[in-house]
């Protein structure tokens, strides 16, 4: 049971980082990225061009791949959201699900289009195997929950402590207060969305190892996310951390006992249980929009 739960906690690990860039973008911008899969997508491409055709370290190749993921968001930020956020009014939450509906597919096709349906993958990044008593657990794993853990740590800290960090809370909380008082909603905006797809592409990068680069493997990514997110409640980029974790224990336990082929059954049925008992997720507030504050 002990090697299970640890091996759950580091599946946990990857959801987290998964959830966390689509967490902040619905917190802060209430922005349904649909597109979120199809943005993990474009950082494992990222990830495995740095790493395999130019031979950088994996660290190098992962960081490439979140600097590549916060251009495209800063730049579908500017180009659509912006114009489309003048004229949405009271229709913003639905004129953005299409939005970003439309752009998953633009991007899948796209990848079609320029390289095809070639799995692209590696084997590791660091060959190593750390082991704990008669438990081994591949280096690569453990890299990827330290980079959740430390990204989502990060990001809280500089929610909470930085000035502009201060100035995305309060964007989030009140747009219009927070514009009477001098903030620029407009950069907090492309920040918000680049760094939201920065953490998505870093997730893909960081897990190239388990999941090769290719356009359709996103879907997993974007469910995971949207469970971990309605789980911990809409918006909670901290609680992504314990959503993250709370996913990896069920599907760990349902694999275990009941067979892969009905982990996600038994996921999204406990969830829904849940959501009966508290319908704004763990650790949502009735009438918050948002757990960024």
């Amino acid at each position: 049971m002990g090697s299970l739960m640890v091996i759950a906690v580091i599946r946990g690990g990857m959801y987290s980082l998964m959830a966390a860039g689509l967490s902040l973008v619905f917190g802060v911008m209430n922005v349904a990225n649909f597109a979120h899969g199809e943005l993990y997508m474009t950082g494992t491409y990222f990830a495995y061009f740095a790493f395999v055709t130019f031979g950088l370290n994996p660290i190098l190749s992962i960081l490439i791949a979140a600097a590549a993921g916060f251009v495209i968001g800063a730049v579908v930020e500017k180009a659509l959201f912006s114009p489309l956020r003048a004229r949405s009014g009271s229709n913003w939450l639905m004129n953005t699900f299409l939005m970003t509906l439309g752009l998953s597919l633009i991007l899948k096709n796209g990848v079609k289009l320029i390289w095809g349906n070639t799995y692209r993958g590696i084997t590791s990044y660091y060959p190593g195997v750390f082991r704990i008593g008669g438990l081994a657990i591949a280096d690569d794993r453990l890299v990827a929950f330290a980079i959740a853990l430390i990204v989502i740590t990060a990001m809280m800290l500089f929610l909470s402590y930085s000035k502009f960090g201060r100035a995305i809370r309060a964007s989030s909380m009140d747009p219009t207060g927070a514009s009477l008082v001098g903030i620029n909603l407009r950069t907090i905006y492309v920040a918000t969305f680049g760094l939201s797809c920065a953490f998505t592409a870093m997730s893909g990068a960081a897990l190239l190892t388990l999941t090769p680069a290719y356009p359709d493997n996103g879907t997993t990514a974007l469910y995971a996310s949207w469970v971990v997110l309605i789980l911990v409640g809409m918006g909670n980029v901290g609680g992504s951390i314990v959503g993250g974790i709370i996913v990896g224990v069920l599907e760990s336990l349902c694999i275990q006992y009941l067979g892969a082929a009905w982990q996600n059954v038994f996921t999204l049925s406990i969830v829904i249980v849940l959501l009966l008992i508290k319908p704004n997720g763990l650790f949502g507030k009735k009438g918050v929009k948002s757990a960024v504050e």
